[in-house]
Order: structure tokens, then C-alpha cells, then sequence
């Protein structure tokens, strides 16, 4: 009798369990993610988002679903970070550069070469900026980090040889690093966002544009410029950060899902097809006649050098906010070593 009534104690306590735990499958809230971002549909970013968004919807087991929002339909480029935090999006693409002085740290990405492609750079920056996103943009969860294939100078009506060249021109600067770039070098800023950019250069509001090369025919930039310094001047920052509340809405099985999909590996996946993409735009502007140009070993000591003071405004706005931008840079410079991606 003992034995028959263990048993059946037993088998009633597996069949609640079992049953507890698929009610609670079942009851497990489904979320719709709202993925933002400010490029055309017919950028590459559009395909890295929907399949980050594809991939979290089959890994959460469909309780996760998503749909993205291209061309600033939910915001303006620069109100993206702040988008995320308010839950005016889920999951946003931001510039940190659009916003001059609020992201210290991770502006070091930003300085002149500093990088010589987008993939592993990518890979190297995501990997040293990770200890640093959950201070720096602690009003969201950071998910990863990329930058851009190289980008330099297009411009209208002349070509841009060396650094003194700049100087009385109107130029609209890729991020905050260029902009005063810029100013140093005796140029006046022209600040629009990247869709706005062919507009300001058609009305002559600007004279020339700092901008990755696949880029610039996307756009329809190179309908309206004319001469491009085929140097690997530069990249931008990017990143994708999550709303807090509703990531801490989600259960530990989906918050793992999210977070499995906000690593290193993804930061390569996002930033590897646009890197082809703006690295093709190369042979896309000769072979449609623009005059992209080359410059002497002598010239790019003078840019190199003319670019210096940009290192020491940076690591005095680190310091600001109270961090050391010796140990910071040389974490960065290990990385982009360490992923063959240092200039």
C-alpha cells in the first residue's frame, strides 16, 4: 500500500510540474519590437535589422516578434538614442557622433586614422567599448558597436590635397570628431543629417561632405559632387541600444535571447555587409567618371599631423567625465591590433 500510494503521489506531483511549467510557456508574454533606424530601406542596415529581428523571433520561439521602421519614420537621426530610452522604439541605431560631447569615450572610434576597414574594425571596437557602454549610455541597454567602412572628403567644386585646402570651405562633418576637425583646419560646419546631406549641397549650403563611398551614390551625393580624396580618413561610430523597460518586461529565457544576440559575433554580422557595400563605392564613382583622386606620402604626413590636436581634445573630454584616456586609447589600439584592423 505504501509503495502503490508513493507512487501515486509521485506521478501527481511530476504531472503538476509538467503541467505548471507548460502553463507557464504558454502564458509567457509575446512582445512585438518596434527596430528603428534612419537610412533608407535600400541601405544595407535595413537587412541587418530584420535579420537580427528574424533571428530573435525563431530563437524566442515566436514570442518575440518585430518589424522595422527605416527613414527616420518613427524619429529624427539625431533623437534615435533618446528614442530607445523613452520607448518610442525598441531597439534603435544611433550615432553617438550626431550629439556632440554627451558620449566622451566612445568618440575615441572617431579619430582620424585610426582604422584602416570596417569589418574587424568593427569587431575590435564593439570588443573595447563594451566595458565602458554601461556607464556611458546607462539610460539603455547597450547591445553592440560598428563603424563604417573608411569614409573621406567629397566635394563640389574642387579638390581637397591637403589639410590648408579646407580652409573657407562649408563642410557638413560625418560626427563631432570632424566637425572639429574642420574648425581647426579654418572650414565652417554645416550640421544636417545623412538624408538631408544632397539637399545642403545642391542649394550650395555646403561645398563638401565627409562620407563613406557607398554611400554617397545611395544617397544620390554623387550626383552633386564631383572630386573624392581616396585616403581612409576617418569612420563613424555606430551602435544598437535597447529599451530598458521593456527588456526588463521580457522572462529570463527571452531576456537570454536578446542577449545572445547583442554580442560580438553580431556586431561583425551588422557591420560586414554594409562594409562591402561602402568599400564597392569606390569602383561605382570611377566607373561612373567622378574624379577620385590619390595624394602623395608627403600630403598624408600633413593631414597626419594636422589631425593630432583632435586626440588631445578627445582625452581632455574623457577626462571630464572622469576617465583616463591614456589606458582608454591604449585598450582600443590592443583591439584594432588584435583584429588586424590598426591603420
Amino acid at each position: 500500500m505504501r509503495t502503490r500510494f508513493a507512487g501515486y503521489v509521485y506521478a501527481t506531483a511530476l504531472a503538476m510540474a509538467v503541467g505548471g511549467a507548460s502553463g507557464a510557456m504558454a502564458q509567457e508574454k509575446t512582445f512585438d519590437l518596434k527596430l528603428s533606424h534612419w537610412v533608407p530601406p535600400s541601405h544595407p542596415l535595413q537587412k541587418a535589422l530584420e535579420d537580427w529581428g528574424s533571428s530573435v523571433e525563431k530563437d524566442s520561439g515566436g514570442t518575440i516578434k518585430y518589424k522595422v521602421y527605416p527613414a527616420q519614420q518613427l524619429g529624427k537621426a539625431f533623437d534615435h538614442y533618446d528614442m530607445a530610452r523613452d520607448g518610442i522604439a525598441d531597439l534603435t541605431y544611433i550615432n553617438p557622433g550626431y550629439q556632440p560631447g554627451r558620449f566622451p569615450i566612445i568618440g575615441a572610434g572617431e579619430l582620424p586614422f585610426l582604422m584602416t576597414n570596417g569589418k574587424e574594425g568593427s569587431q575590435a571596437f564593439d570588443a573595447w567599448y563594451r566595458k565602458y557602454a554601461e556607464k556611458e549610455m546607462k539610460d539603455v541597454k547597450f547591445c553592440l558597436a560598428f563603424v563604417h567602412d573608411p569614409g573621406t572628403f567629397h566635394s563640389k567644386s574642387k579638390k581637397i590635397m591637403v589639410p590648408g585646402d579646407v580652409k573657407g570651405m562649408k563642410i557638413r562633418p560625418a560626427h563631432a570628431t570632424m566637425a572639429t576637425f574642420v574648425t581647426q583646419l579654418g572650414g565652417t560646419n554645416v550640421q544636417s543629417s545623412a538624408p538631408e546631406v544632397r539637399d545642403i549641397l545642391e542649394k550650395g549650403v555646403a561645398d563638401a561632405v565627409t562620407f563613406p563611398w557607398g554611400s554617397i551614390p545611395l544617397f544620390g551625393i554623387d550626383k552633386v559632387t564631383k572630386y573624392h580624396m581616396e585616403v581612409p580618413l576617418y569612420v563613424t561610430t555606430f551602435a544598437f541600444v535597447f529599451n530598458k523597460d521593456k527588456y526588463n518586461q521580457m522572462s529570463a529565457k527571452q531576456k537570454k535571447v536578446i542577449d545572445d544576440h547583442c554580442t560580438n559575433e553580431w556586431a561583425l554580422r551588422v557591420a560586414s555587409p554594409w562594409a562591402d557595400f561602402e568599400h564597392g563605392g569606390i569602383a561605382k564613382l570611377k566607373a561612373a567618371g567622378n574624379d577620385v583622386y590619390q595624394i602623395t606620402p608627403a600630403q598624408l604626413a600633413e593631414w597626419k599631423k594636422a589631425a593630432e590636436p583632435l586626440e588631445k581634445s578627445w582625452a581632455d573630454n574623457v577626462k571630464k567625465v572622469g576617465g583616463n584616456p591614456d589606458t582608454i586609447m591604449k585598450e582600443l589600439k590592443a583591439e584594432l591590433v588584435k583584429f588586424k584592423s590598426a591603420y
